[in-house]
């Protein structure tokens, strides 16, 4: 256990190092290669909105954010456990979960990922794609809109599931975003997250929720996030997930560190099989960590 931490531990500093290295040098933006590609759209006097929140995931959930067309974005991702395990785990930080993705910009309005996470040993495939975009000027749009979708593959051995095909899970959501102004970002997310297999004949297989989502800008690098999904589907034993953390902004990368009563990270195992409460100190800090590649330079960006 002391090598597996350690090893966790010099593979985040490295990886924290390094950022800070991409960051300083190359001053690399995620949304960089967005913008340019909507200055095409400005000649048309349409104002597109950007910058509603400031990365492609609020917390656990997505925001309705995309990244630019070719650009690779990796991310680490950890769940440390419940800070009421007291000092003797040193309030969770012992243990952890870990998720690793990638996601890729095909288009301006399409994006893709995969993931794989330590809980349940989980793989993760996900798209999300743009339906409408916030804009001023000659298109007039209030709002910004996305659609989600995931497919959830849970490998760890269960004698109860014998079948592949009931390893899966599936969610769905759409993505609705307001940005009131540089300060404030506010997002809903319809979800349903349906299951190939329950547990019961009684239990059913497609689960309803809402999140609510909202950006509060504290500083010129620094902001306050909130993620919230309340569940329709009951189900004894989950609770509602919350989750509220800190965006700092670091050369065009973005450092989100939160707590959080979720131990999963995909949508079913968030929003649908959270177990904690905040109530009794089932708190979990978290962070999120992504560096950010340049596989296809736009023509917009070529110099």
């Amino acid at each position: 256990m002391k090598i597996v931490l350690k090893k966790q531990a010099f593979i985040f500093f490295l990886l924290l190092t390094g950022t800070f290295k991409l960051a300083t040098a190359q001053d690399v933006d995620l949304f960089k290669s967005q913008d340019a590609q909507d200055n095409k759209d400005k000649q048309t006097l349409t104002d597109y909105t950007t910058g509603t929140f400031k990365t492609t995931r609020l917390i656990n959930g997505e925001s309705i954010e995309n990244l630019g067309a070719g650009i690779l974005d990796v991310k680490i991702s950890h769940r440390f456990n419940p800070v009421n395990e007291g000092a003797y785990t040193l309030f969770g930080l012992d243990n952890a979960s870990m998720r690793m993705g990638v996601d890729y910009g095909i288009n301006k309005w399409l994006m893709v990922g995969v993931g794989r996470s330590t809980f349940e040993k989980t793989y993760d495939f996900f798209g999300k794609a743009r339906i409408l975009r916030q804009s001023t000027g000659k298109v007039k749009m209030p709002i910004s809109v996305s659609i989600a979708g995931s497919a959830i593959w849970k490998t760890i051995k269960d004698p109860s599931i014998p079948n592949y095909v009931d390893r899966f899970s599936y969610s769905g959501q759409l993505l609705i975003a307001r940005k009131f102004n540089d300060y404030i970002s506010l997002q809903l997310m319809p979800t349903l997250v349906h299951y190939n297999s329950v547990l019961h004949l009684s239990q059913p297989n497609d689960y309803y929720s809402l999140g609510v989502g909202g950006r509060l800008r504290l500083s010129r690098r620094v902001n306050l996030t909130s993620e919230y999904y309340y569940r329709f589907t009951k189900e004894d034993g989950y609770v509602n997930s919350l989750s509220v953390g800190f965006d700092i902004e670091t050369g065009g990368h973005v450092f989100q560190f939160h707590f959080t009563n979720s131990t999963g990270m995909t949508d079913r195992t968030f929003i649908e099989e959270t177990v904690n409460k905040w109530s009794d100190g089932g708190v979990r800090f978290g962070f999120n960590i992504a560096r950010v590649f340049t596989i296809v330079k736009p023509k917009e960006l070529k110099m």
